[in-house]
Order: C-alpha cells, then sequence, then structure tokens
C-alpha cells in the first residue's frame, strides 16, 4: 500500500493549497474516469477549514466530477478500444465492463445514479455508458443527481465529524481502501437484486449477473 498512501498523502496535501478550490475540481474531475484517488477526502478536508464554503465546495466536485464524466464517456464513446479497454484493465474493472453495460441498458438512468451516489466505481459507469451509447441528456442528469447526492452528504458529514474521520483515514489507510472495495462488489450485489426483482418474475434473478460479454449497441 506504499504507493496508495504516497498518492492519497500528496492529494490531501493539495487541502492546504492556495488553489485548494482548484485541486479539488481537477481531482473531481480526473476521478470520474480514470485517477484512482476519490476526492471526497479532499473534500472533507477544505470544508472542515472553512465551513461556510462548504456548500461552495461541494457544488465545485459536483460540477467537475460530472464534466470528468463525461469525458470517461467520451472516453467510451470514440476511444475504447485504445484507451478505455486499456484503462478499465489497469483499474481492474474489466470483468464488470459487461455487467456495468448490460445494467446501464436494462436500467439507464437508474444504474448511472446509483453508480454517481456509492461506491461503485464512477468511471465504470462513464466509460461504459458512453460505448453502449447511452442517451447523453439522460447521462448528465442521472451523473449531477448522484453525484450532488453524495457530495453534499460528505461536505456535511466532515463539516460535523472531520477531525474524528481524518485521523480514521490517516491511520487505516489500507483497511479503509478494503473497506471501499468491500462496499464497491456489494453495491453491485444489492443493485443486482434491486434490478432482479423489478424485472425478473421467475425468481432466477438479473440476467445482467451473469453478462460475460457486450455487444457493440
Amino acid at each position: 500500500m506504499a504507493w496508495l498512501r504516497a498518492l492519497y498523502e500528496w492529494t490531501m496535501d493539495k487541502a492546504a493549497h492556495p488553489k485548494a478550490v482548484w485541486w479539488l475540481g481537477f481531482f473531481s474531475f480526473i476521478e470520474s474516469s480514470f485517477f484512482p484517488i476519490p476526492p471526497h477526502p479532499l473534500l472533507g478536508l477544505m470544508c472542515l477549514a472553512e465551513p461556510k464554503k462548504a456548500i461552495r465546495f461541494a457544488a465545485v466536485a459536483t460540477a467537475a466530477s460530472v464534466l470528468g464524466g463525461l469525458f470517461g464517456y467520451a472516453i467510451g464513446y470514440f476511444l475504447y478500444e485504445t484507451i478505455g479497454e486499456w484503462m478499465l484493465g489497469v483499474l481492474g474493472l474489466t470483468e464488470s465492463f459487461p455487467v456495468a453495460a448490460c445494467y446501464i441498458r436494462e436500467q439507464g438512468a437508474l444504474a448511472v445514479f446509483f453508480a454517481a451516489g456509492t461506491p461503485v466505481p464512477f468511471k465504470l459507469m462513464t466509460i461504459t455508458a458512453g460505448f453502449v451509447e447511452m442517451n447523453l441528456v439522460t447521462f448528465v442528469l442521472a451523473a449531477i443527481a448522484g453525484r450532488a447526492l453524495i457530495f453534499m452528504i460528505v461536505g456535511i458529514l466532515f463539516q460535523i465529524f472531520g477531525a474524528p474521520i481524518k485521523a480514521v483515514i490517516d491511520k487505516y489507510l489500507g483497511w479503509v481502501t478494503t473497506a471501499f472495495v468491500v462496499l464497491v462488489v456489494g453495491g453491485f450485489i444489492v443493485f443486482a437484486q434491486l434490478a432482479g426483482r423489478e424485472d425478473d418474475t421467475d425468481g432466477e434473478g438479473s440476467p445482467c449477473d451473469l453478462a460475460v460479454s457486450v455487444d457493440v449497441a
């Protein structure tokens, strides 16, 4: 976890930077398409330092993240074979790609909203949405709703409980990362169960659970 901690600490250092808001926007943008460290801790530290600007910081994170989501969408739409496929492989999301594509085609905005507002990797859904040629307006609206929800919650939580949360992350980064991965997997399972209940009448579950390939849209 040495490289992860170094990357995390480098990111957190930007909270004290004179242009911290710009760094927040930058990390929120790239996290939506390829960066492994979520911007939530940085957002939290900034909200803790200046509580009166918490809503502004959350708005910046939301806007930049949605723009980053559009960048991820463009990668999936125009450059999947040259960049997108490689990127998902580096992030360890290759096996999740067919499942994500299936859910986007079946659930549409709900799938994107769920990913935008939960630990499911948003970058996976943005690239996949572009690849399957999801309606762009629907994608943007779902992304805005999901990202605004999660960033506003993070801003409020860190404003109230900022110091204890930061202390836990600093001391147990490896465990926190592991827990995040577990939440990602659990999120997919819960989403699969909910989708299966809505779409399947014979009790066999959602066919997306077994997806192993993606047809070109």
